[in-house]
């Protein structure tokens, strides 16, 4: 009995213990913190991801507009912050939740960079997002300070690294925080990072990644930082151009800096300046009808910009940026260099301003808008160094008058507005984007003198030239040119191990009258099997190219009929310095096609990206393409055949008409290695084995035959067969730095002419018979480049402190002769020979002072 009563107690104590736990809720705890970079600055929109002890992501955050998060309601264990944000390293933080609540976090990011490490599980160096694919070159402050960049132009360092077949007509796509824009805007101490290839297929931008740099620059910070730096440059110290008699006493001057920090409260500010001074000589190699012609020509130049930033947090969901740039730019003698005379020089100015205005809000926890608008003027003008009539002798030497009188005004604003949504496994982008709206003034007086042009140095001696051009009348126009984009993407986790991103665009320019311009987009990641390391990507994706806005102008100023352009054939040589009259021939015109369209490509590619060693991972990708309406111009009025003699239309001259019907076909296959290689060495290398054909040397390009385009078919004028890049930082121990960067490219190639107009269209590019365009191969190119650099600190034993930093760079080291301009014309004296060398060894001393 005793028992029995025992065990019934024991059971209802049980029981009432069990009710009462099932009726107490679990404690949970509040997790907040902040995401900054390294510098102090905070990290509005940084996402954050609150993930389980098994790995398996939980809830996601997006930093409001000081940096802050925060998850509600978290069980206590084990778990694990991930944060990330465009442009830096994502990071990983662990976290124990309970007994008591935690302290706040502080996620702090670096700046991604060639050696990224981005978490994957346990796994490091590869991952399933879009926008980490391996086969890019993400290139921090940091690595940009480390490698060899000559006259501090980091874009043109690693400009190198673009696949010329992505590149758009009018030139690769700059992105400056996620805006297109024509200039970074500020100095070379106040950008943060340098992308390449990130994110090929990103419905969010108009050319694939590889047609594309993008550049983040540097903001405010809690605290106050500075760089200054002095580099220069002098001829004594260079080699001897290969194509010049004496050595050109040349010398630059570069002063560049940055300075910023906290203004008031939470406002904070950045200023940079760049002052260049450029006294350096362009190298003439011509043959005259007296004999060969070697002079070193002085083409000085100065540059001044400057820019001001300022970034004010309004409550805790607006981040306002403002920033203000002013450029100004001078040469003389431009044009010259070459076969061309120091008399055919020019001199220009270039005077810009902008102001950008944006505005970060965070509408919800998961919502976040960005909205960027920009400001500009500028005005251009170039004047010749003498009025005479120019003077061509193909390939053997331009002489006379520049021929370049122009003035040109633009008043822009480009707008950029993006809406990111981040919700589960979805990352919804959406947005359109303004590139250009512009009103351009041109005032065309380029050829106002006259052109003679002369198949040889016998027939200008004989005074018998092929062709006579010339402008008149009132070259003064203005019109608008306006770009639009819009955009939508979905980028899905489908599982642990799978990506998929989904996206469409639409491009829309004014004038050409082409407004079906929606293309779509999409690109995986897959990391099969169960232990990361490897991840297999593709992507498959159509683009749209631009014109820019010369074509428009060429045949506005046709339209219009103020601006008349002469073509004449065998026109006779009576008086070289008063031209030849002009008066009651008939005029050229410039016109679109009927059938234009506004040219697109589809590009599509697969990979492999494997992890070889700790934060180093090789990728191998083949990439193929197929442009379609590609632009070429042809003389619709071209003399017909058999005989070439008479113009259809005789009221007229040359009738050049802009069409897009060319092709292009294009493979490559990539391999690239990043990270940290060895213990000493941290870059990355690509080698690209490529082909490309394709049947238009762009937009102005004529054909010599309008009659027949069977040769066009050839070698893409970007064609080369070998590539190969280096870049890196060699970090031998605490004494020095080493940079270096490598290319080794095989030749392109070139056409083969008979240098005369044998279809009567004012042309000499005629080709010998049967041979096609770009029958001949140039010649390879080969640089080495290295920076070696000491840091001396300022302050003993601070990591981030003020210090000094000294730095000797040599490019082109093994001072190899790089020839350009091959000439293919059979006329000429140089046939087979170049005229050119890009510059020999050149020696550049630096000094940098950082606070």
């Amino acid at each position: 009995m005793h028992l029995r009563s025992v065990a019934i107690a024991l059971a209802f104590l049980v029981t009432t213990v069990s009710a009462s736990s099932a009726q107490v809720p679990p404690v949970t705890f509040t997790v907040i913190g902040t995401v900054q970079d390294q510098t102090g600055g905070v990290l509005a929109g940084a996402q954050v991801v609150l993930v389980g002890n098994e790995g398996t992501p939980q809830r996601r955050a997006t930093a409001d507009g000081t940096g802050a998060f925060r998850f509600d309601a978290v069980a206590a264990g084990a778990w694990e912050l991930r944060a990330s944000y465009e442009g830096f390293e994502a990071t990983t933080v662990r976290l124990r939740v309970g007994p008591k609540p935690p302290g706040r976090q502080k996620i702090v990011l670096a700046i991604g960079n060639v050696k990224e490490e981005v978490t994957v599980g346990n796994q490091t160096g590869v991952n399933t997002a879009s926008g980490q694919n391996r086969d890019a070159v993400s290139i921090d402050q940091k690595m940009l300070a480390d490698l060899p960049a000559f006259d501090r132009n980091y874009l043109d360092t690693v400009s190198r690294l673009l696949d010329p077949g992505a590149v758009a007509t009018d030139g690769a796509t700059l992105v400056v925080d996620g805006m297109e824009a024509r200039k970074v805007g500020v100095s070379a101490s106040a950008i943060q990072q340098i992308k390449i290839n990130q994110d090929p297929y990103a419905a969010e931008f108009a050319r694939p990644g590889g047609g594309r740099i993008e550049v983040v620059t540097k903001s405010g910070a809690d605290a106050y930082h500075g760089e200054a730096n002095f580099t220069f440059r002098d001829g004594h110290l260079d080699a001897k151009n290969a194509f010049a008699e004496t050595k050109a006493p040349e010398q630059k001057r570069i002063f560049e800096g940055s300075f910023g920090g906290p203004l008031h409260g939470r406002t904070s500010f950045l200023v940079s300046v760049n002052r260049e001074e450029q006294d350096l000589q362009a190298i003439v190699n011509a043959v005259v009808p007296t004999g060969e012609v070697h002079v070193n020509v002085p083409t000085p130049q100065r540059v001044l910009e400057i820019s001001g930033t300022i970034t004010h947090p309004i409550g805790v969901k607006h981040i306002m940026t403002l920033r203000t740039t002013l450029t100004r730019e001078s040469s003389q003698h431009d044009g010259v260099g070459g076969t061309s005379l120091p008399e055919v020089g020019s001199n220009a100015d270039d005077h810009e301003e902008q102001v950008i205005f944006g505005l970060q809000t965070m509408v919800t926890s998961k919502l976040i808008n960005q909205f960027r608008l920009l400001l500009g003027q500028d005005h251009q003008s170039t004047s010749s160094v003498s009025p005479r009539p120019k003077i061509i002798v193909n390939d053997a030497f331009t002489g006379g008058g520049g021929q370049s009188d122009a003035y040109e005004t633009e008043h822009h604003f480009t707008v950029n507005e993006t809406l990111t949504w981040s919700a589960g496994r979805h990352v919804v982008k959406s947005g359109f984007a303004i590139p250009d709206w512009s009103r351009r003034g041109y005032d065309d007086r380029s050829n106002f003198g006259g052109t003679f042009s002369f198949a040889t140095l016998d027939l200008y001696a004989a005074g018998r030239p092929y062709s006579f051009t010339q402008q008149q009348g009132d070259g003064r126009l203005v019109f608008m040119q306006k770009v639009v984009g819009a955009f939508a993407q979905d980028e899905v986790t489908v599982r642990r191990n799978l990506s998929v991103a989904l996206g469409v665009r639409y491009d829309w320019l004014s004038f050409y009258g082409d407004s079906n311009n929606v293309v779509p987009r999409a690109s995986f990641a897959w990391a099969p099997g169960k232990k990361p390391g490897t991840v297999i990507r593709g992507g498959i994706g159509i683009f749209n190219d631009r014109a820019g806005a010369r074509p428009i102008s060429d045949v506005l100023h046709s339209q219009q009929g103020r601006l008349l352009r002469y073509v004449l054939v065998d026109p006779g040589y009576p008086d070289p310095t008063g031209g030849t009259p002009i008066a009651g021939e008939p005029t050229s015109l410039v016109e679109l096609s009927p059938d234009f369209n506004i040219p697109y490509g589809l590009q599509f590619s697969l990979g492999i990206e494997r992890l070889i060693a700790k934060g180093t991972t090789l990728a191998v990708s083949y990439i193929g393409s197929r442009g379609f309406d590609v632009f070429r111009s042809i003389d619709v009025n071209a003399p017909p055949p058999p005989f070439y003699q008479a113009r259809i239309d005789p009221t007229h001259g040359v009738v050049r008409q802009i069409q897009s019907n060319g092709k292009l076909v294009s493979h490559s296959l990539q391999v690239t290695l990043r990270g940290k290689v060895t213990r000493f060495f941290s870059g990355s290398a690509q080698y690209v084995l490529s082909r490309a054909m394709n049947d238009t040397n762009g937009i102005n390009a004529m054909p010599p035959n309008n009659y027949d385009l069977s040769r066009e078919w050839g070698r893409a004028g970007n064609d080369q067969r070998h590539r190969f890049d280096l870049m890196g930082s060699l970090k031998p121990g605490p004494w020095f730095t080493l940079g270096v960067a490598l290319s080794v490219r095989s030749g392109r190639p070139y056409d083969l002419t008979l240098g005369r107009d044998v279809y009567n269209t004012g042309y000499a590019n005629a080709r010998p018979p049967g041979v096609g365009r770009n029958s001949l191969n140039g010649p390879g190119f080969a640089r080495l480049d290295l920076k070696c650099a000491r840091e001396f600190p300022l302050k003993k034993g601070a990591d981030e402190g003020s210090k000094l930093t000294l730095a000797a760079e040599a490019f082109n080291v093994l001072n190899t002769v790089n020839y350009t301009s091959y000439i293919g014309n059979m006329s000429s004296p140089f046939f087979g020979t170049a005229v050119s060398a890009q510059p020999p060894r050149r020696f550049q001393l630096s000094l940098a002072f950082e606070f």
